[in-house]
Protein backbone atom coordinates (compact mmCIF):
# COMPACT_ATOMS: atom_id res chain seq x y z
CA UNK A 1 0.00 0.00 0.00
CA UNK A 2 3.16 2.30 0.36
CA UNK A 3 3.70 2.19 -3.15
CA UNK A 4 0.38 4.10 -4.51
CA UNK A 5 0.85 6.72 -1.88
CA UNK A 6 4.81 7.43 -3.88
CA UNK A 7 2.70 7.98 -7.01
CA UNK A 8 0.29 9.99 -6.29
CA UNK A 9 2.94 12.68 -4.79
CA UNK A 10 4.66 13.04 -8.15
CA UNK A 11 1.47 13.21 -9.78
CA UNK A 12 0.24 16.23 -8.04
CA UNK A 13 3.92 17.67 -8.17
CA UNK A 14 3.97 17.40 -12.43
CA UNK A 15 -0.19 19.11 -12.16
CA UNK A 16 0.88 21.63 -10.41
CA UNK A 17 4.25 22.56 -12.39
CA UNK A 18 1.40 22.20 -15.51
CA UNK A 19 -0.44 24.85 -13.53
CA UNK A 20 2.38 27.38 -13.36
CA UNK A 21 3.01 27.12 -16.90
CA UNK A 22 -0.68 27.70 -18.39
CA UNK A 23 -0.83 30.23 -15.70
CA UNK A 24 2.46 32.46 -17.64
CA UNK A 25 0.90 32.04 -21.13
CA UNK A 26 -2.53 33.35 -19.80
CA UNK A 27 -0.84 36.21 -18.30
CA UNK A 28 1.72 36.95 -21.68
CA UNK A 29 -1.51 36.38 -24.15
CA UNK A 30 -3.50 39.32 -22.02
CA UNK A 31 -0.57 41.83 -22.16
CA UNK A 32 -0.46 41.49 -25.56
CA UNK A 33 -4.14 42.20 -26.04
CA UNK A 34 -3.84 45.25 -24.08
CA UNK A 35 -1.44 46.70 -26.20
CA UNK A 36 1.78 46.19 -24.20
CA UNK A 37 5.30 45.38 -25.44
CA UNK A 38 6.88 42.29 -24.65
CA UNK A 39 9.52 42.51 -21.83
CA UNK A 40 12.10 41.51 -24.22
CA UNK A 41 11.01 44.48 -26.47
CA UNK A 42 12.09 47.52 -23.96
CA UNK A 43 11.05 51.17 -25.27
CA UNK A 44 13.65 53.27 -27.56
CA UNK A 45 15.10 55.81 -25.31
CA UNK A 46 14.57 58.83 -27.93
CA UNK A 47 11.04 58.02 -27.72
CA UNK A 48 11.30 58.04 -23.85
CA UNK A 49 12.78 61.71 -24.01
CA UNK A 50 10.19 65.02 -24.16
CA UNK A 51 9.77 66.92 -27.43
CA UNK A 52 11.57 69.83 -28.49
CA UNK A 53 10.88 73.07 -26.24
CA UNK A 54 8.52 75.47 -29.01
CA UNK A 55 9.94 78.71 -29.15
CA UNK A 56 7.03 80.84 -27.44
CA UNK A 57 5.61 82.68 -24.55
CA UNK A 58 2.92 83.20 -22.59
CA UNK A 59 2.51 86.78 -21.05
CA UNK A 60 0.47 87.87 -18.09
CA UNK A 61 -1.35 91.01 -18.52
CA UNK A 62 1.27 92.99 -16.14
CA UNK A 63 4.18 91.38 -18.22
CA UNK A 64 2.27 93.03 -21.44
CA UNK A 65 2.75 96.41 -20.55
CA UNK A 66 6.20 96.20 -20.85
CA UNK A 67 5.95 95.58 -25.23
CA UNK A 68 3.98 96.69 -27.60
CA UNK A 69 2.03 94.88 -30.49
CA UNK A 70 1.20 96.22 -34.08
CA UNK A 71 0.47 95.10 -37.37
CA UNK A 72 3.81 94.60 -39.62
CA UNK A 73 4.04 97.30 -42.26
CA UNK A 74 5.62 98.70 -45.05
CA UNK A 75 8.56 101.93 -45.06
CA UNK A 76 9.86 104.00 -47.90
CA UNK A 77 14.08 102.96 -47.73
CA UNK A 78 16.23 105.15 -49.75
CA UNK A 79 18.81 103.42 -51.31
CA UNK A 80 22.30 104.36 -50.29
CA UNK A 81 26.02 103.41 -50.32
CA UNK A 82 28.51 104.41 -47.27
CA UNK A 83 32.46 104.68 -46.91
CA UNK A 84 34.74 106.24 -44.47
CA UNK A 85 37.18 108.77 -45.40
CA UNK A 86 37.82 112.43 -44.19
CA UNK A 87 37.50 116.21 -44.12
CA UNK A 88 39.41 118.97 -45.70
CA UNK A 89 39.93 122.03 -47.06
CA UNK A 90 38.31 123.39 -49.96
CA UNK A 91 41.27 123.98 -52.21
CA UNK A 92 39.08 125.82 -55.14
CA UNK A 93 38.26 128.27 -51.93
CA UNK A 94 42.08 127.98 -50.57
CA UNK A 95 44.59 131.00 -51.19
CA UNK A 96 48.46 130.91 -50.54
CA UNK A 97 49.34 134.26 -50.15
CA UNK A 98 52.44 134.87 -51.87
CA UNK A 99 53.83 138.62 -52.55
CA UNK A 100 54.30 139.84 -56.26
CA UNK A 101 57.76 140.83 -55.45
CA UNK A 102 60.70 139.43 -53.48
CA UNK A 103 61.05 140.81 -50.09
CA UNK A 104 61.91 140.39 -46.44
CA UNK A 105 59.21 140.27 -44.15
CA UNK A 106 58.94 143.43 -41.73
CA UNK A 107 56.04 142.59 -39.74
CA UNK A 108 53.15 139.87 -39.25
CA UNK A 109 49.51 141.43 -39.07
CA UNK A 110 47.71 138.34 -38.44
CA UNK A 111 47.55 135.41 -36.59
CA UNK A 112 46.80 131.94 -37.05
CA UNK A 113 43.16 131.30 -37.15
CA UNK A 114 41.61 134.19 -37.21
CA UNK A 115 39.40 135.96 -39.72
CA UNK A 116 40.08 138.26 -42.27
CA UNK A 117 38.16 140.10 -44.62
CA UNK A 118 39.36 140.89 -48.75
CA UNK A 119 41.57 143.69 -48.63
CA UNK A 120 42.86 142.51 -44.94
CA UNK A 121 46.88 143.41 -44.00
CA UNK A 122 48.19 140.18 -43.47
CA UNK A 123 52.22 141.10 -43.63
CA UNK A 124 54.49 143.44 -44.35
CA UNK A 125 57.83 142.86 -46.42
CA UNK A 126 61.28 145.16 -47.54
CA UNK A 127 61.18 145.16 -50.63
CA UNK A 128 64.22 146.05 -53.14
CA UNK A 129 62.11 146.56 -56.06
CA UNK A 130 59.79 148.68 -54.44
CA UNK A 131 62.69 150.75 -53.05
CA UNK A 132 63.85 151.54 -56.38
CA UNK A 133 60.49 152.23 -58.04
CA UNK A 134 60.23 155.14 -55.24
CA UNK A 135 63.44 156.18 -55.45
CA UNK A 136 62.79 156.76 -59.07
CA UNK A 137 59.50 158.42 -58.35
CA UNK A 138 61.47 161.02 -55.97
CA UNK A 139 63.52 161.52 -58.74
CA UNK A 140 61.18 161.82 -61.77
CA UNK A 141 58.99 164.34 -59.01
CA UNK A 142 61.97 166.76 -58.49
CA UNK A 143 63.14 166.69 -62.19
CA UNK A 144 59.10 167.94 -63.15
CA UNK A 145 59.56 170.29 -60.54
CA UNK A 146 62.47 171.76 -61.93
CA UNK A 147 61.69 171.75 -65.78
CA UNK A 148 58.60 173.20 -64.71
CA UNK A 149 60.13 176.12 -63.05
CA UNK A 150 62.47 176.91 -66.16
CA UNK A 151 59.61 176.77 -68.20
CA UNK A 152 57.91 179.03 -66.75
CA UNK A 153 61.71 181.28 -66.32
CA UNK A 154 61.83 181.04 -69.82
CA UNK A 155 57.99 181.73 -70.74
CA UNK A 156 58.88 185.17 -68.50
CA UNK A 157 61.29 186.50 -70.74
CA UNK A 158 61.32 188.74 -73.61
CA UNK A 159 63.35 188.84 -76.36
CA UNK A 160 64.30 185.03 -75.87
CA UNK A 161 64.62 183.13 -78.71
CA UNK A 162 61.58 180.82 -79.84
CA UNK A 163 63.92 177.34 -79.71
CA UNK A 164 64.62 178.18 -76.43
CA UNK A 165 60.92 177.83 -75.67
CA UNK A 166 60.16 174.89 -77.14
CA UNK A 167 62.71 173.16 -75.41
CA UNK A 168 61.57 173.97 -72.20
CA UNK A 169 57.84 173.13 -72.99
CA UNK A 170 59.25 169.70 -74.45
CA UNK A 171 61.57 168.62 -71.03
CA UNK A 172 58.93 169.79 -68.91
CA UNK A 173 56.15 167.52 -70.69
CA UNK A 174 59.11 164.94 -71.10
CA UNK A 175 59.52 165.17 -67.19
CA UNK A 176 55.87 164.97 -66.72
CA UNK A 177 55.37 161.93 -68.32
CA UNK A 178 58.09 160.19 -65.92
CA UNK A 179 56.81 161.36 -63.24
CA UNK A 180 53.39 159.77 -64.07
CA UNK A 181 55.26 156.43 -64.78
CA UNK A 182 57.01 156.87 -61.83
CA UNK A 183 53.70 157.16 -60.36
CA UNK A 184 52.19 154.05 -61.73
CA UNK A 185 54.97 152.06 -60.72
CA UNK A 186 54.87 152.88 -56.88
CA UNK A 187 50.81 151.78 -57.17
CA UNK A 188 51.17 148.60 -58.50
CA UNK A 189 53.25 147.68 -55.20
CA UNK A 190 49.73 148.83 -53.34
CA UNK A 191 50.08 152.25 -52.57
CA UNK A 192 47.82 155.18 -52.73
CA UNK A 193 47.83 158.43 -54.31
CA UNK A 194 47.99 159.92 -51.05
CA UNK A 195 50.76 157.92 -49.69
CA UNK A 196 52.86 158.76 -53.07
CA UNK A 197 51.98 162.06 -52.20
CA UNK A 198 53.65 162.30 -49.24
CA UNK A 199 56.80 160.44 -50.51
CA UNK A 200 57.41 163.03 -52.98
CA UNK A 201 56.41 165.69 -50.34
CA UNK A 202 58.84 164.33 -48.05
CA UNK A 203 61.42 163.09 -50.12
CA UNK A 204 60.96 159.87 -47.87
CA UNK A 205 60.77 156.40 -49.44
CA UNK A 206 58.46 154.05 -47.90
CA UNK A 207 59.76 150.40 -47.98
CA UNK A 208 57.12 148.57 -46.44
CA UNK A 209 55.04 146.93 -49.00
CA UNK A 210 51.85 145.65 -47.81
CA UNK A 211 50.94 142.51 -48.84
CA UNK A 212 46.84 142.48 -48.23
CA UNK A 213 44.37 139.01 -48.25
CA UNK A 214 42.37 138.37 -51.45
CA UNK A 215 39.56 136.97 -50.06
CA UNK A 216 37.31 136.99 -47.08
CA UNK A 217 38.08 133.74 -44.58
CA UNK A 218 40.51 132.25 -41.99
CA UNK A 219 43.93 132.20 -41.79
CA UNK A 220 44.40 128.30 -41.99
CA UNK A 221 48.71 128.49 -41.86
CA UNK A 222 50.70 130.65 -40.83
CA UNK A 223 54.97 130.42 -41.98
CA UNK A 224 55.61 134.36 -41.89
CA UNK A 225 58.47 135.31 -39.11
CA UNK A 226 59.76 138.80 -39.61
CA UNK A 227 63.22 138.63 -41.28
CA UNK A 228 62.07 135.83 -43.30
CA UNK A 229 63.17 136.24 -46.89
CA UNK A 230 60.39 135.48 -49.44
CA UNK A 231 59.54 134.91 -52.85
CA UNK A 232 57.02 134.44 -55.29
CA UNK A 233 55.93 131.13 -55.64
CA UNK A 234 58.58 129.83 -53.40
CA UNK A 235 56.64 127.49 -50.89
CA UNK A 236 55.78 127.62 -48.15
CA UNK A 237 53.94 130.22 -48.26
CA UNK A 238 53.67 132.87 -45.90
CA UNK A 239 49.96 132.76 -45.15
CA UNK A 240 47.33 130.54 -46.33
CA UNK A 241 43.88 132.06 -46.00
CA UNK A 242 40.77 129.83 -46.76
CA UNK A 243 36.82 130.33 -47.20
CA UNK A 244 35.82 128.01 -44.61
CA UNK A 245 32.27 128.02 -45.01
CA UNK A 246 32.43 124.60 -47.10
CA UNK A 247 34.62 121.52 -46.76
CA UNK A 248 35.34 119.10 -49.03
CA UNK A 249 34.75 115.42 -47.44
CA UNK A 250 37.54 112.61 -49.26
CA UNK A 251 36.34 109.17 -48.87
CA UNK A 252 37.14 106.12 -50.87
CA UNK A 253 34.97 103.69 -51.82
CA UNK A 254 35.34 100.07 -53.85
CA UNK A 255 35.86 99.98 -57.95
CA UNK A 256 32.84 97.95 -58.17
CA UNK A 257 30.42 100.65 -56.90
CA UNK A 258 31.79 103.55 -59.11
CA UNK A 259 28.87 102.84 -61.52
CA UNK A 260 26.78 104.11 -58.51
CA UNK A 261 28.12 107.37 -58.20
CA UNK A 262 27.18 110.31 -59.70
CA UNK A 263 27.97 114.59 -59.91
CA UNK A 264 25.38 115.79 -57.70
CA UNK A 265 24.03 113.44 -55.73
CA UNK A 266 23.24 114.08 -52.14
CA UNK A 267 25.97 113.51 -49.49
CA UNK A 268 25.22 112.98 -45.83
CA UNK A 269 27.99 113.48 -43.28
CA UNK A 270 28.30 112.36 -39.57
CA UNK A 271 31.57 113.27 -37.84
CA UNK A 272 32.57 111.60 -34.04
CA UNK A 273 32.91 115.02 -32.59
CA UNK A 274 28.94 116.00 -33.80
CA UNK A 275 27.42 112.49 -33.47
CA UNK A 276 24.03 114.07 -33.52
CA UNK A 277 24.83 116.20 -35.91
CA UNK A 278 24.06 115.28 -39.70
CA UNK A 279 26.42 117.70 -42.76
CA UNK A 280 24.82 118.17 -45.97
CA UNK A 281 26.94 118.64 -49.10
CA UNK A 282 26.73 116.63 -52.94
CA UNK A 283 29.04 114.96 -54.83
CA UNK A 284 31.82 117.15 -56.84
CA UNK A 285 34.06 114.89 -58.19
CA UNK A 286 35.19 111.44 -59.24
CA UNK A 287 38.67 110.61 -59.54
CA UNK A 288 39.73 108.71 -62.25
CA UNK A 289 42.54 106.75 -60.81
CA UNK A 290 41.60 103.56 -59.07
CA UNK A 291 44.54 102.61 -56.68
CA UNK A 292 46.08 99.92 -57.84
CA UNK A 293 46.76 98.14 -53.99
CA UNK A 294 43.11 98.52 -52.53
CA UNK A 295 40.89 99.01 -55.69
CA UNK A 296 39.01 102.21 -54.58
CA UNK A 297 38.35 105.38 -55.82
CA UNK A 298 38.20 108.97 -53.88
CA UNK A 299 34.63 110.48 -54.17
CA UNK A 300 35.28 114.17 -53.11
CA UNK A 301 31.89 116.44 -51.68
CA UNK A 302 31.41 119.65 -51.41
CA UNK A 303 30.04 119.89 -47.58
CA UNK A 304 28.26 122.90 -46.49
CA UNK A 305 30.05 124.28 -42.94
CA UNK A 306 28.68 127.50 -42.13
CA UNK A 307 29.95 127.34 -38.49
CA UNK A 308 33.42 126.52 -39.31
CA UNK A 309 32.59 123.31 -37.47
CA UNK A 310 33.89 120.27 -39.53
CA UNK A 311 38.23 120.68 -39.74
CA UNK A 312 41.05 119.17 -41.83
CA UNK A 313 41.67 115.39 -40.93
CA UNK A 314 38.42 114.52 -39.34
CA UNK A 315 37.38 110.75 -39.73
CA UNK A 316 33.97 111.35 -41.36
CA UNK A 317 31.10 108.69 -42.56
CA UNK A 318 29.36 109.51 -45.52
CA UNK A 319 26.14 108.08 -47.00
CA UNK A 320 25.30 108.74 -50.94
CA UNK A 321 21.20 108.05 -51.97
CA UNK A 322 22.47 106.31 -55.05
CA UNK A 323 18.89 105.39 -55.95
CA UNK A 324 15.40 106.29 -54.80
CA UNK A 325 13.37 104.53 -52.34
CA UNK A 326 11.93 101.03 -52.08
CA UNK A 327 9.08 100.44 -50.06
CA UNK A 328 9.22 97.46 -48.49
CA UNK A 329 7.50 95.42 -45.28
CA UNK A 330 9.40 96.89 -42.02
CA UNK A 331 9.50 96.29 -38.58
CA UNK A 332 10.60 98.83 -35.77
CA UNK A 333 14.82 97.75 -34.74
CA UNK A 334 13.03 97.52 -31.11
CA UNK A 335 10.91 94.30 -32.54
CA UNK A 336 14.23 93.13 -34.20
CA UNK A 337 16.76 90.97 -31.81
CA UNK A 338 20.07 89.52 -33.10
CA UNK A 339 21.31 86.07 -31.45
CA UNK A 340 24.59 85.16 -30.58
CA UNK A 341 24.92 83.31 -33.71
CA UNK A 342 23.57 86.30 -35.68
CA UNK A 343 20.00 84.87 -36.44
CA UNK A 344 17.66 87.76 -36.72
CA UNK A 345 14.67 87.09 -35.00
CA UNK A 346 10.95 88.63 -34.17
CA UNK A 347 8.15 87.62 -32.25
CA UNK A 348 4.25 87.32 -33.67
CA UNK A 349 1.09 86.78 -32.21
CA UNK A 350 -2.39 85.57 -32.89
CA UNK A 351 -4.46 86.24 -30.07
CA UNK A 352 -1.70 88.88 -27.80
CA UNK A 353 -1.03 86.70 -25.17
CA UNK A 354 0.82 83.77 -26.74
CA UNK A 355 4.15 85.07 -28.40
CA UNK A 356 6.28 82.62 -31.15
CA UNK A 357 9.26 83.44 -32.13
CA UNK A 358 10.25 83.77 -35.98
CA UNK A 359 13.46 83.87 -37.90
CA UNK A 360 13.30 86.68 -40.29
CA UNK A 361 16.15 87.58 -43.01
CA UNK A 362 17.11 91.42 -42.89
CA UNK A 363 18.07 94.50 -45.25
CA UNK A 364 18.06 98.24 -45.09
CA UNK A 365 18.05 100.16 -41.92
CA UNK A 366 16.65 103.77 -41.58
CA UNK A 367 15.47 105.78 -39.16
CA UNK A 368 15.11 103.14 -36.58
CA UNK A 369 13.20 100.61 -38.91
CA UNK A 370 15.03 97.47 -40.00
CA UNK A 371 13.80 96.07 -43.57
CA UNK A 372 12.19 92.53 -43.42
CA UNK A 373 13.38 90.63 -46.42
CA UNK A 374 11.31 87.39 -45.19
CA UNK A 375 9.97 86.13 -42.42
CA UNK A 376 7.17 88.28 -42.08
CA UNK A 377 3.85 89.13 -43.90
CA UNK A 378 2.46 92.65 -43.68
CA UNK A 379 -0.51 92.48 -41.46
CA UNK A 380 0.91 90.06 -38.91
CA UNK A 381 0.51 90.75 -35.27
CA UNK A 382 4.36 91.46 -34.12
CA UNK A 383 5.87 93.00 -31.35
CA UNK A 384 7.36 96.39 -31.95
CA UNK A 385 8.78 97.48 -28.99
CA UNK A 386 10.25 94.77 -26.47
CA UNK A 387 11.50 92.01 -28.44
CA UNK A 388 14.48 91.55 -26.26
CA UNK A 389 12.20 91.33 -23.13
CA UNK A 390 10.43 88.26 -24.84
CA UNK A 391 13.52 86.65 -25.73
CA UNK A 392 14.95 86.95 -22.54
CA UNK A 393 11.77 85.49 -20.80
CA UNK A 394 12.02 82.84 -22.72
CA UNK A 395 15.44 81.92 -22.77
CA UNK A 396 15.32 82.59 -18.37
CA UNK A 397 15.68 79.42 -16.31
CA UNK A 398 12.38 78.07 -15.07
CA UNK A 399 11.90 79.35 -11.87
CA UNK A 400 11.59 77.20 -8.27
Amino acid sequence: MQVPMRVNKKLAGVLVAAGVVIAAVVLSESGHSRGQAPSNNPVPESAAKSAPVEPSVDLSPTQLNAIKVAPVGTYEFPVEEEAVGSIDYDEDLSVQVFPDYQGTIIETLAQLGAEVQKGQPLYTLKSPDLIQAESNLIAAAATYVLTNKELQRVQGLSGIAEREKEQATSDEQTAEGALKAARDAVRVFGKTDAEIDAMIASRKIDPALVVLSPISGKITARNAQPGWLVQPGNLPAPYSVADVSKKWMLANVVESEIPLFQLGQPVQVRVISYPDRVFTGKVSKIYETVDPDTHRVTIRSEIADPNDELHPGMLANFVIRVRGPVESTALPANGVVRESDGTMIAWVTADRHHFVQRIIKTGLRRDGQVQVLDGLQRGELAVTDGAVFLSNLWEAPPSD
